[in-house]
């Protein structure tokens, strides 16, 4: 690997020489700065950035670890963190830790090795539930998940309120056994869970644990769950998916009996993504702000590192209920 002494030599000069011209330092003579800059070009010198951070003690690159990089609500995040760190001249390193506390170690103690300017991430419930332990020495913005055992700067989405209004519409539209199906593990399905039970206790409906499952936040485990729903002695007559990738897993499961939604079963979920609105009828959906908690957090982040003393901030958004045909109002005579 061609060094910065390669090119001094090359170019006849001091280490101190190139290193001025590399940084666009003044003090440097017009002649000697294209000598510099002809050694470069002609050797194909690159920078050693991580050597410049160092010295620095800051880079120009933020880290970012989501949960699944196939789930659209993360692409979607993923792609507003990227475009504001862009404008601000920061690049994004991603990672993905799959619900993995292991990997998720990992990926913490890479990016800390590579001296990042600081981290976005959506923590999985290991890292919550312990997250003093993991003594996290550089600047950190928490997305999706809530920390309640720690002072960090976090962009929320009020998942409670969502799922009350999911749930409390399906009910309105004249729905009553309400299967769910809850991704796990993870502190926003605790969160949904809860939005989903308390508009059932509100509208004097029991809750009915057989009619709740815990999946993977997958496609295939949302297809398996919705199964397992369907094959009861006295199925649900909607459900309710924690996430888009459940969601597409139950309109692989409901499809694939030939049911008819929503005469048959009603079917609602959380993120607007594509297929939601490809599908006959459409999906009822609440849509997350995604654009809006990428760019928050990736702001939040970048105004950590320049005032890291400053009070952590909690920002909260609240999704949007999208009502479409996968939810119409029951018939009075099929009602339970």
């Amino acid at each position: 690997m061609v060094g910065i002494k390669d090119v001094a030599e090359a170019a006849g000069v001091s280490v101190a020489t190139v290193s001025r011209v590399l940084t666009k330092h003044t003090n440097v003579r017009p002649v000697v700065r294209e000598r510099v800059l002809e050694a470069v070009k002609q050797l194909n010198y690159r920078p050693n950035l991580v050597a410049r951070s160092l010295r620095s003690q800051q880079t120009k690159t933020i880290g970012l670890i989501v949960s699944d990089i196939r789930n659209p609500f993360f692409s979607s995040i993923s792609r507003a963190v990227e475009d504001t760190a862009y404008e601000q001249g920061f690049s994004v390193l991603l990672c993905n830790a799959d619900e993995n506390p292991e990997k998720e170690a990992l990926y913490l103690n890479l990016l800390r090795d590579e001296n990042v300017a600081g981290v976005i991430f959506s923590p999985t419930l290991h890292a919550i539930n312990n997250f003093k332990e993991l003594k996290l020495d550089f600047p950190i913005v928490i997305i999706d998940r809530s920390i309640k055992n720690g002072s960090v700067d976090s962009v929320l989405l009020d998942n409670v309120t969502a799922a009350y209004q999911l749930t409390a519409h399906l009910i309105q539209n004249g729905y009553r056994r309400i299967g769910a199906i809850f991704g796990v593990p993870s502190m926003t399905a605790i969160e949904r869970q809860q939005g989903y039970e308390e508009a059932l206790h509100a509208h004097s409906l029991m809750v009915v644990p057989r009619l709740i499952k815990h999946a993977q936040p997958k496609l295939e485990a949302g297809y398996t769950a919705t199964q397992e729903l369907l094959e009861m002695a006295q199925p649900p007559d909607a459900i309710f998916t924690g996430n888009g990738l459940l969601g597409a897993g139950a309109m692989t499961a409901i499809r694939e009996r030939n049911w008819l939604i929503p005469e048959q079963i009603a079917l609602v979920t959380f993120d607007d993504t594509n297929w939601a609105t490809l599908v006959q009828p459409a999906i009822t959906v609440v849509a997350q702000p995604t654009d809006e908690i990428g760019k928050i957090a990736t702001e939040l982040l970048l105004q950590r590192v320049a005032e890291p003393e400053r009070p952590a901030r909690k920002i909260i958004l609240q999704g949007k209920l999208l009502i479409r045909g996968s939810s119409a109002a029951r018939n009075p005579l099929t009602t339970l």
